[in-house]
């Protein structure tokens, strides 16, 4: 391969290219144990505590399928419009790395549980694209790798390297994309908007909580290109583990400027796996890509097939929710909003955010303005999508209620928001740890007006002739003495009481 540092204009790659995307999104399922053994399937904890013989890979140690990933994989399956196999098995995926204990991954290979399917994904512009699924199949997690002591966090100049094995054994499902063609420029977009119609799609069914930053979902980017007028794909790249919407995005647009560069220099695209730098938005080589053969497949001889039942599938079929873009559908003419105003709540991520705000209480409106105006400002501050806020809507609903029960004014609404998103407990706890409930004892303010109106005495003078609007100076007054927590309005009339304007 000659190397190359410069990129390709993109209106130029796509007036010479023809773009190839593959998608391969791993999800991993909230069930409350692991895949193949009893320990407890939750983030995080000290390291190499959530382990045993089993998830460890130690010799003896027998695997045993976990029945409620097996019903998550079928359900996921029907919600994707996939075909569920009658009968399928598990592999074994041989690979050496210190992630995998056991020198090898228990899979699925030739025989999946899901297969064929589909799922329809709305653009920006509204326009809908059908991204043909695959397969998505069974298979478990590996360990996590830490490199300390080098720049980037890889193991490329660390010093030495950790390993907690907590993650190994977790239940993932691999949906696999068929290749996506004839997506010209706006392939980039296509990528984003399908991860994202997934994520909102497991969330609904409440298979996984899709945490981009956890880790619950992440996103293997397969690209290459095809010049104008040719058939046969290119030689592809694989950016592995992009960890959010955004980053989809940026991947593969880089790929297809740096590929291009590649080509266009009389180079040849090297077939490996890449890794995103969120930090630029670039891609850096990781390995030469290992084919299906140098995996060396089998069947997994220490478990058994799996065998659906068309009588259990069909009764999976009807525990499916209503589906996000259904539902989106039905909010439309519920609401009564204009193609552009839904259009503008699907893009902000706020959609089904919303909807899910108003099924806690709060009426249409009062949870827009929440989620599309304060909220999306926090989660653009954080640089994390909207759904990834570390608040629900169920707990949105209860600050709304708060604000109209006249307990809240919006000001220290947004308080409680800010330490909900800070982690700080419930709406409820929040008040009560930061005292924030609004004053509305008339004693207590009648004696802050009082303070305020003998610490301006010209100001009452002016109320007391005829300029009411001057009460607005106390009001304030009262409101800074208060730290914001008494009711404007009752302070503005007491102001006008004790003036005898």
């Amino acid at each position: 391969m000659t190397a190359v540092a410069d990129l390709m204009d993109y209106a130029e790659v796509v007036e010479s290219y023809d773009p190839v995307l593959g998608l391969e999104v791993h999800v991993e399922l909230n069930t409350k144990t692991k895949m193949f053994c009893g320990c407890p399937n939750q983030f995080g904890g000290e390291p190499n505590t959530h382990v045993c013989p089993t998830c460890l890979g130690l010799p003896g140690a027998l695997p045993v399928v976990n029945g409620k990933a097996v019903e998550s994989a079928i359900r996921i399956g029907l919600a994707l419009n996939c075909q569920i196999a009658e009968w399928c098995r598990f592999a074994r995926k041989n690979y050496f790395y210190p992630d995998m204990p056991k020198n090898f991954q228990t899979s699925q290979y030739d025989e999946p549980i899901a297969f064929d399917g589909y799922l329809d994904v709305v653009l920006d512009d509204g326009e809908v694209v059908r991204v043909d699924i695959e397969r998505a199949h069974m298979e478990e997690d590996t360990g996590k790798s830490l490199h300390v002591g080098g720049a980037t966090g890889r193991i490329h100049g660390a010093e030495h390297s950790l390993l907690d094995y907590n993650r190994a054994g977790v239940p993932l499902i691999e949906i696999v994309t068929k290749p996506i063609v004839g997506m010209g420029e706006r392939a980039p977009e296509v990528a984003r908007a399908y991860v994202t119609a997934l994520r909102d799609l497991l969330r609904a069914m409440d298979v996984s909580d899709v945490r981009m930053d956890q880790g619950s979902l992440r996103c293997d980017a397969n690209v290459s290109l095809m010049p104008k007028g040719t058939t046969e794909f290119g030689t592809r790249t694989e950016t592995k583990n992009v960890n959010s919407l955004r980053s989809v995005e940026r991947a593969v647009r880089y790929e297809m400027t740096r590929q291009a560069a590649v080509l266009a220099s009389g180079g040849s695209v090297r077939q490996e796996t890449r890794h995103f730098q969120e930090a630029d938005g670039t891609t850096a080589p990781g390995r030469a890509k290992e084919t299906a053969e140098d995996y060396r497949y089998f069947p997994e001889p220490d478990l058994v097939p799996i065998a659906p039942s068309r009588e259990w599938v069909e009764e999976l079929r009807t525990t499916l929710p209503e589906l996000p873009w259904e539902r989106r559908k039905r909010i439309k003419e519920e609401w009564n909003l204009t193609d552009e105003e839904l259009r503008d709540l699907i893009n902000t991520g706020a959609a089904d955010l919303v909807a899910a705000t108003v099924e806690a209480g709060a009426k249409p409106n009062e949870a827009r303005s929440w989620w599309v105006q304060y909220l999306t400002q926090q989660a653009n501050a954080r640089e994390v999508e909207l759904a990834d806020l570390p608040i629900t809507p169920k707990q949105v609903a209860r600050v709304i209620e708060l604000v109209n029960s006249g307990e809240l004014t919006n000001k220290l609404a947004r308080e409680v928001v800010q330490g909900v998103l800070a982690g700080e407990g419930e709406p409820d706890d929040v008040v009560e740890k930061r005292g924030l409930k609004v004053v509305s004892d008339d004693s207590a303010l009648i004696a802050a007006v009082d303070e305020a109106l003998a610490a301006q005495p010209d100001v009452a003078d002016k109320i007391r002739g005829g300029k009411v609007q001057a009460a607005g100076a106390i009001v304030g007054a009262v409101m800074k003495a208060t730290k914001g927590q008494a009711d404007a309005k009752r302070v503005r009339e007491l102001v006008l009481e004790r003036v005898g304007a």
